[in-house]
């Protein structure tokens, strides 16, 4: 079984590849050559370049494992969606939720 090609739209890729700059720029600011960097994150030198040209194939562990072998960039990941804006809205507007029948118990007619 082959790999599904990734559809990303323009605007994704757009900020793909400004992550992989900003990771790029990281790298060089460490004066850390990007085999160097490869070998403490566990993945190729391809790897390393197609994140810093924003993959969208490039899987997420690999994007964690670079940032962490440039010295503890991986906490940044947890900025993701930390200001979920249009979530908080939904959730104050109190949308009714589905709500399930309770469990019935089983009784002992002995």
């Amino acid at each position: 079984m082959g790999r599904r090609a990734v559809i990303v739209l323009p605007k994704m890729q757009k900020l793909l590849s400004q992550m992989g700059e900003q990771i790029r720029f990281a790298r060089l600011r460490r004066h850390l050559p990007a085999e160097l960097v490869a070998e403490r994150a566990g993945v190729s030198r391809q790897t390393v370049t197609a994140i810093e040209k924003g993959s969208a194939s490039v899987a997420m562990g690999a994007y964690a494992a670079l940032l962490h072998a440039l010295g503890g960039l991986e906490q940044d990941l947890l900025l993701i969606a930390k200001d979920d804006e249009l979530g908080r809205e939904l959730q104050d507007l109190d949308l009714p939720q589905r709500k399930r029948a309770p469990r019935q118990r089983k009784r002992d007619d002995n």
